[in-house]
């Protein structure tokens, strides 16, 4: 039987998308969901061009929660013969390294005799002294570049974090809160990475629960990228009488004056036509500065508008080029197609470009390319501002800028043939840890005054969370809204646990 209540969601991402499933599938409620672009699955969606699929940003499937885990597999089961079933998972070894001076260094960096040969031996030197030095006057973990420096040491960090750090965000990591690497490195140190390396050395079991996150070294994987998974999501969501509208925005979030509840939305669908829907519970996934913007009916505290304006984001823009091969040659014990490169990512920690990472798609996933034997379909990625140089460069002059970038460092020759290319903007990918993100805790306890409305995922909570993290949130959303709990705890809580976290997107 189908619950009478009526169930609003802002946004068809991982977050939107689960709890929508979530509450229509386990506790049978009316559900409608509202995704304001013409894609499934927000910054986890893979996009189709010219026969080749293509992610807005890789996500490896890799979660320490069985919920999480449990559920994916429910949706996509694994398989080990993936030409016999379209609807399945993989398993794909994890291989990201950086490239840095020409040379390829385990990512995370590891202690390892390659990485020490690549160093030269007055790096290396100055690397132990800086990192003994950390560990004897520690520094106030009150920025990002702090946080660094306590784990890794400061000549470390000034060769593989600083200026990357820098070119993702925008800003010095000493202006960000250490609050981004609490959630995404905190259990990731040298320490860390030397007991992991004598751990695999000395020992043949492992407990993968207690494996740092950011050591895994295989995840699980759609054969047609994440995308699938949240096209597949959203076509069992309609079959359980779910409903999902692209292209329609929540442009306002009516509240009642007196009772403080939401009692509707209003959306711009594609046609431009306007309408009013009333709902008995608000999920939003929403940027908060939009979700706060839109707030109709209740009284908007200076301070509280003030802080949710000055939440920060950062935009992306990635380039996918088709190639017949990368003039970079495998050089590890990986066993590869031609003798190519293993790394599903490369880090590029070149100062002299504007690049901030490749994805090589064949390595996510052959199935990912149209002909995977004879040519090779990259995404290059860099990150930038809304409305800035980069932003508004034209997409001929923006793709032969990423091409001389990738010839400039030697990825591709002056010879090689681009044979496809296609440029994509996304806007609010990362959302920022400076700003008035240090005020955030004030914005929180002002939207969970309203009682029936549920902020999710990684713009509805302005936290940096992976796809899992977003899932969680979502799922606890729901057991609230099922259960009548009133307390929000367990949503914000998520991605907050020390021993949780993850480096990767």
């Amino acid at each position: 039987m189908r619950d009478a209540r009526k169930i609003l969601i802002a946004g068809a991402g991982p977050a939107g998308l689960t709890a929508g499933f979530e509450l229509a599938s386990r506790h049978g409620f009316d559900v409608h969901i509202f995704e304001a672009s013409d894609i499934i699955g927000g910054i986890s969606a893979t996009v189709r061009h010219g026969g080749n699929r293509m992610d807005l940003g890789g996500h490896r499937f890799f979660s320490k929660s069985a919920r999480v885990n449990d559920w994916w597999l429910a949706r996509m089961p694994l398989t080990d013969d993936p030409d016999a079933d379209d609807r399945c998972m993989m398993t794909r070894p994890r291989v990201s390294r950086i490239y840095y001076m020409r040379r390829f260094f385990d990512y995370p960096v590891r202690m390892s005799a390659q990485t020490l040969l690549n160093m030269g031996p007055i790096r290396t030197l100055r690397a132990g002294a800086g990192f003994i030095g950390a560990r004897i006057h520690r520094r106030p973990e009150d920025n990002l570049e702090n946080f660094y420096i306590n784990r890794f040491g400061k000549p470390l960090y000034e060769m593989f974090f600083e200026d990357y750090t820098e070119k993702v965000w925008g800003v010095h990591p000493s202006k960000l809160g250490a609050d981004w690497g609490s959630q995404r490195v905190k259990g990731l140190s040298l320490a860390g990475l030397v007991k992991d390396m004598l751990s695999k050395t000395f020992s043949s079991k492992r407990d993968a629960s207690k494996v740092e996150t950011s050591l895994i070294e295989q995840f699980i994987y759609p054969k047609y990228g994440p995308g699938q998974m949240w096209e597949t999501v959203a076509d069992d969501f309609r079959k359980l009488g779910g409903k999902l509208d692209m292209q329609s925005q929540v442009t306002a979030v009516n509240v009642d004056p007196a009772s403080r509840r939401i009692n509707s939305v209003e959306v711009l669908g594609a046609d431009g036509s306007s309408r009013t829907i009333g709902c008995d519970s608000f999920i939003s996934s929403m940027p908060l500065r939009e979700l706060v913007g839109a707030l109709r009916g209740i009284d908007i505290p200076d301070d509280i508008a003030r802080i949710a304006a000055g939440l920060p984001y950062r935009d992306f823009i990635t380039v996918g080029l088709l190639v017949p091969e990368l003039a970079l040659r495998n050089k590890t014990a990986i066993k590869t197609h031609n003798d190519r490169i293993p790394d599903t990512w490369i880090y590029v920690q070149e100062r002299s470009v504007r690049l901030g990472r490749i994805q090589i798609f064949n390595n996510w996933s052959r199935y990912m390319v149209a002909d995977p034997d004879h040519t090779m379909w990259i995404g290059l990625e860099y990150f930038c501002n809304e409305g800035d140089a980069m932003w508004r460069m034209t997409d001929g002059d923006f793709i032969g800028m990423a091409v001389r970038e990738l010839r400039q460092i030697g990825v591709i020759t002056d010879a090689t043939p681009v044979l496809d290319s296609i440029r994509l903007r996304v806007r609010k990918a990362y959302p920022a840890y400076f700003g008035t993100y240090r005020e955030l805790d004030k914005l929180r306890r002002f939207l969970d005054s309203i009682p029936n409305l549920y902020c999710v995922g990684r713009n509805g909570q302005h936290r940096y969370n992976n796809m899992d993290h977003s899932m969680l949130t979502a799922m606890e959303a729901a057991d609230a809204i099922a259960s009548g709990n009133p307390s929000r705890d367990a949503i914000w809580s998520v991605n907050t646990e020390e021993d949780y976290h993850e480096t990767s997107r």
